[in-house]
């Protein structure tokens, strides 16, 4: 992603073009077409649907269709908003960290609602259900990098949300809240993707009324066994990181819609 330099080109005047050669993302809230299975990776994906919202992606004939738009447009400020978006949608979709947003993912399927996301596998025991949001979620990857005017450089931009595990078997819930940790674990640490920093567990429907217990004040042996736990259920380290890339596609998506829907909000009649 390269929202971190995107004042930056814009600031100095220059055309930019993305370092990354990728296929170009078409954000939709259908995610349900032509599901590819893909065994050794544990993820199976889709082609995405074109948005309706704006038409073509803005290729290279969209200076064309600028000008027709901008006959709509009736102040200095909507037309450079405008100018702006253009180009910044052709540079986020050229930088779009994937072609095609998962259906499924290490058996969990997946479904999406605008910026809800919920991850769920059943079976005749029990159903495993894992819930986020991708609003205020995405930081760079390693240090901030440097850009110039001739060289503009970026750092990957990486959606972590924080994620709700919820294990129901009968009318019984064994609920975790879990974080991903900041960094990378140095030698000696654990290695660790995320922790835990929430469990609680309730009959029927939760309430503010149920007891919860935070991650850090657990004894460290059981907090130890919790987190075997979760990796038995399927929520492993690999897992988390596997759902942080997913995570990063939908956000991106989700971010590419929004300009495109706000281009499209400042050109049309009043």
């Amino acid at each position: 992603m390269i929202r971190n330099v995107r004042f930056l080109r814009w600031a100095v005047g220059k055309s930019f073009t993305s370092g990354k050669s990728t296929t170009t993302v078409a954000p939709s809230s259908q995610w349900n077409a032509g599901i590819i299975a893909q065994p050794s990776s544990g993820i199976a994906t889709c082609n995405i649907k074109p948005l309706s919202a704006m038409s073509s992606g803005m290729s290279a004939n969209h200076a064309a269709g600028f000008s027709i738009a901008s006959r709509q447009i009736h102040t200095k400020g909507e037309r450079e908003l405008v100018e702006f978006l253009a180009e910044e949608i052709v540079a986020e979709k050229k930088a779009s960290p994937s072609a095609t947003i998962p259906t499924s993912l290490n058996g969990f399927a997946i479904t999406c609602n605008k910026a809800d996301v919920e991850l769920t596998k059943s079976s005749e025991r029990e159903k495993i259900t894992i819930s986020f949001n991708v609003n205020h979620t995405v930081d760079m990857e390693g240090e901030e990098a440097e850009a110039t005017e001739n060289k503009p450089e970026f750092s990957a931009m990486k959606s972590r949300p924080q994620f709700e595990v919820d294990i129901v078997r009968g009318g019984t819930t064994l609920s975790f809240t879990c974080s991903y940790l900041p960094g990378e674990a140095q030698e000696g640490e654990y290695n660790d993707v995320f922790s835990i920093d929430e469990v609680t567990i309730y009959q029927g429907e939760w309430s503010d009324k149920v007891y919860a217990v935070a991650g850090d004040v657990l004894d460290g042996y059981l907090y130890d066994l919790l987190m075997n736990f979760l990796e038995e259920k399927g929520v492993s380290n690999e897992f988390a990181e596997k759902m942080s890339d997913f995570a990063s596609a939908y956000e991106h998506a989700k971010y590419v819609e929004l300009l495109e829907a706000i281009s499209k909000f400042t050109v049309e009649k009043k």
